[in-house]
């Protein structure tokens, strides 16, 4: 799908340095995180290496970079929140019907309705760096009813990792190189993606289990301070 999306991309390339540049990542990033299967590498790659070199609306590095983020990170959640309530208020049987007609054959389904229901919540942080199961884990979530914040949590962290991954690559290539074409830029990207997944995944996880154990923590302290408080209240 890369190849054929890239020549139509290139004719777009050049609007980036205008204020329609945080719009049409905003636009493919939420296409790439609903039902259409559409690569996030061939947009936020690109958009780390224009923001390296000034060529990303605003132009000014460190405003390029947050503003890439930002509508990256906003195009993602909005593409999950469509899947998300789309799955709660269809239900499985209309999806399993008529996902077919919408990239989402029924295969496809209980593959990412089984790795939510054996991961559980970890499933929607973890497969945001996945390939190919990162757009249909929103779907189970709805399908369950998770609760919409913890939803909307790890959502976000998970898609906020990969996005500044695939920035992180592009600011890189834009740094260090001269002059690249636009299929160079998402060809040594994902290149490089693929080199450094082994690291990206195992390094979120750890990441996630040092979040869960804070959460804990803090939860557990909380739950004794309150239960101190409403034992001095009960002796006063």
């Amino acid at each position: 799908m890369t190849e054929h999306l890239i020549p139509f991309l290139e004719t777009l390339a050049a609007l980036m340095i205008t204020w329609k540049g945080p719009l049409l990542v905003f636009v493919f990033m939420a296409i790439e995180s609903s039902l259409i299967p559409f690569p996030s590498e061939i947009i936020m790659i690109p958009a780390g290496f224009w923001a390296a070199r000034g060529e990303f609306f605003p132009g000014e590095v460190g405003v390029a970079l947050a503003a890439a983020f930002a509508l990256g990170l906003l195009g993602s959640m909005a593409g999950a929140y469509f899947n998300y309530f789309l799955a709660l208020k269809l239900g499985r049987p209309v999806l399993h019907r008529y996902g077919r007609y919408f990239f989402l054959p029924p295969e496809k389904l209980d593959r990412s309705e089984a790795i939510f229901r054996e991961y559980g919540e970890v499933a929607t942080f973890v497969s945001r760096l996945i390939p190919a199961i990162r757009q249909l884990i929103s779907l189970p979530a709805g399908l369950s009813r998770m609760n919409f914040g913890r939803f909307s949590l790890f959502t976000a962290l998970g898609a906020g990792i990969w996005i500044a991954v695939l920035m992180a690559i592009g600011y890189h290539l834009g740094a260090g190189t001269a002059e690249m074409s636009y299929a160079d830029i998402v060809h040594q990207g994902k290149a490089a993606v693929s080199e450094n997944m082994i690291w990206i995944v195992p390094a979120c996880l750890i990441f996630f289990a040092g979040y869960i154990w804070i959460h804990k923590r803090v939860m557990k302290s909380r739950a004794r301070e309150g239960a101190a408080e409403k034992g001095n209240t009960g002796h006063t």
